[in-house]
Order: structure tokens, then sequence, then C-alpha cells
């Protein structure tokens, strides 16, 4: 596959209380999910069957842009769009849940 499945731009990536880039990529490609850093470099990546993401639970954290991934045993709040149009976060939220759902659903189907 030359395209990745999802891919999102200007994400802020959290190990909890820890932030680790602002304006991160999260990558969807070839059956893998990858975190990476402004400049490409790789904080984590994992098998995307392998991946758990959904909302958080917890009301204050609950918000349309967030969405907690776990990847190798590590929890991650990713914000996406970090831009001031909060509604292009929310859309690409329920895209990133949509792709994790499509691929693992694919790659067990």
């Amino acid at each position: 596959m030359a395209e990745p499945e999802f891919s999102a731009k200007g994400v802020r990536i959290e190990r909890w209380t820890r932030s680790l880039t602002r304006a991160g990529q999260v990558l969807i490609k070839d059956g893998r999910l990858a975190l990476l850093t402004s400049n490409g470099r790789e904080i984590d990546s994992a098998p995307v069957d392998a991946v758990s993401a959904a909302r958080p639970r917890l009301p204050w954290l609950a918000k349309e842009d967030r969405t907690v991934a776990r990847l190798n045993g590590t929890r991650y709040r990713l914000t996406m769009g970090e831009e001031p149009d909060h509604s292009r976060g929310s859309d690409l939220t329920q895209r990133f849940l949509q792709a994790i759902r499509q691929t693992t659903h694919g790659a067990h189907g």
C-alpha cells in the first residue's frame, strides 16, 4: 500500500502528564500505527491490530478532539487539530478511530 490509511499533522501527543510534541504526526500505513514528532522522529509504533484507541472516559478529558491510544503497553493522549479550528480536530479524531476499527477488522476479516 502506497497511500496511508490515515494521516494527521499538528497533533499534540502526550504520555499523560508529559507532553512529547505539540505538532506531531499520527500515521496509519501498511497496517502500522506510528506516532511521530514534528521533525519525523518516531515516538512509538505498533501493528494496528495490537493498538487500542478510544475516546477518554473522564469528563474533563473527553473533549471532541481527543483520543487515547495504547501502543506497546503505553497510553498516549492525542489531541488532533491543535489549530484554532477545533471542528477539524473532532473530524480528525472520528476519522482516526474509524481507521483503527477498519484496519483492525480488515486484518481479522
